[in-house]
């Protein structure tokens, strides 16, 4: 906080020298530096364009009294970015820097495929990236980040994760690449797939494709 506020000093400070150094003549035409180079950062050279293009408004404004609020709430806007930083380089320079979020899955909405990103949002795809699980049936997408959240506290890996398939129950199904269709339970998410990749490892459970652990302390198998 005291070094967002000696910032502020500065800037106020450095406005009173400029307007100090004028006389009556130049204090009547004087107007502040408009932005004149906004540069952002961190995407793929047409992703960074086109945050750059929705932000081209902004050079109308002096940096000194641009709103924040007003430039991020464009900036997120766009639903593929995760993170961002803005800096301001006196007295006509605005720097942007944006992360991408990473995409956890792929879903079909409407007609329509959709990624899921760690930013918790739901992206539109242009394309369909391989190797993401695709998620079958009505989610909220707290559920599914709630499921990845026990895939990551287990021994199990999302990587091996073909298919997801949620139920209004609130409980899901895994299909792995390998084939393995996975029913869970409600709760017990994560020990449940430990107790799947122990029992991968024994020879009874070689070629068996289903894997049923809904029940407590039993499991149910077909081949």
């Amino acid at each position: 906080m005291p070094k967002r506020k000696s910032k502020k000093i500065f800037q106020y400070l450095f406005l009173f020298l400029i307007i100090g150094t004028l006389n009556n003549k130049n204090l009547r035409t004087f107007e502040l530096p408009k932005i004149d180079e906004i540069s952002v950062s961190g995407l793929s050279k047409n992703e960074n364009l086109e945050v750059l293009k929705s932000l081209e408004k902004f050079k109308e404004n002096n940096l000194f009294f641009l709103s924040k609020f007003e430039l991020v709430k464009i900036i997120e806007k766009n639903d593929y970015i995760e993170k961002f930083s803005i800096s301001k380089k006196y007295p006509s320079s605005l720097n942007i820097y944006l992360q991408k979020t990473r995409l956890m899955a792929l879903i079909n909405k409407d007609a329509k495929f959709f990624y899921i990103g760690s930013n918790r949002k739901f992206i539109e795809a242009s394309e369909q990236v391989k190797n993401l699980p695709f998620i079958y049936g009505e989610f909220d997408i707290d559920k599914f980040f709630e499921i990845k959240e026990d895939i990551d506290q287990s021994n199990f890996e999302l990587s091996q994760v073909k298919n997801l398939f949620f139920f209004p129950s609130g409980r899901w199904d895994i299909e792995t690449h390998q084939g393995i269709l996975i029913k869970l339970p409600i709760f017990k998410v994560k020990e449940s797939l430990n107790l799947y990749l122990e029992l991968l490892n024994k020879d009874y459970f070689k070629d068996i494709k289903i894997i049923d652990l809904r029940q407590n302390n039993q499991v149910i198998t077909n081949e």
